[in-house]
């Protein structure tokens, strides 16, 4: 199973041509405009597929080849933002754009942390994956709170799902390599914040990879670089 990810930077359907040369089963596309504003263009390149958002111009979609399931979860967010819970050939597959949501406390991580507890009866129960753009990146833990994004690496480890990009290359949170947004589209202003967080049954380090796009090409196109997973299961 291949999973691509990106923070496309609005204007799907006039960048789609990217994608051409990308093996790939499943597209989770961050600032994707609602999918009926471009609905025969999308048809054409994969017609399965779910949107969702409160801005016509940049919400969350999630593509999937036409050889995979792709059913809606109906679950309840309270206005959180911004989550697409799908399933995916009986994988609970969560897309992910945390957003500022108009909450000065909760913002980002705090919106997923609270996401968490209001699905965690749900989360894991069956093979899980989250995968988006979080927004966020334990460098920025604040030390009086406890829905920091360590803690909700913690919740989720408590679970069994870990990120796949740091079992793969064996860096900690907040120390990686790797970025994979670029402030203002400036290379001296490099973060990790695009993640795919997995059940461990789904993944092997020893097959699994995570592919970060060369910076020098996508940041003509956003100031988010894209992300492809390959897990080991079919």
């Amino acid at each position: 199973m291949k999973i691509f990810t990106w923070n496309c930077n609005g204007g799907f359907r006039n960048k789609l041509h990217l994608l051409n040369n990308i093996d790939a089963d499943i597209f989770v596309i961050q600032e994707c405009e609602n999918t009926a504003k471009a609905q025969q263009k999308y048809e054409e390149w994969m017609p399965r597929y779910l949107w969702k958002g409160s801005n016509i111009n940049k919400g969350l979609a999630i593509f999937v080849k036409s050889n995979f399931l792709l059913k809606p979860l109906n679950w309840e967010d309270e206005g959180l933002e911004l989550f697409l819970p799908v399933e995916i050939n009986g994988i609970v597959f969560i897309g992910v754009w945390t957003k500022f949501a108009n909450s000065p406390t909760f913002q980002y991580i705090g919106q997923l942390w609270k996401y968490l507890q209001r699905h965690k009866n749900k989360i894991g129960v069956q093979p899980t994956i989250l995968c988006g753009d979080w927004n966020s990146n334990s460098q920025w833990d604040v030390w009086d709170r406890w829905w920091n994004h360590s803690d909700v690496v913690m919740e989720l480890q408590d679970l069994n799902i870990y990120s796949v990009y740091h079992q793969i290359h064996k860096e900690n949170q907040g120390e990686e390599t790797q970025s994979t947004f670029y402030m203002q589209r400036n290379l001296n202003k490099p973060y990790h914040i695009d993640y795919l967080f997995s059940s461990a049954e789904l993944f092997d380090v020893s097959v699994s990879s995570a592919h970060v796009f060369d910076q020098n090409k996508w940041l003509k196109y956003s100031d988010h670089v894209p992300i492809l997973f390959e897990l080991n299961k079919e």
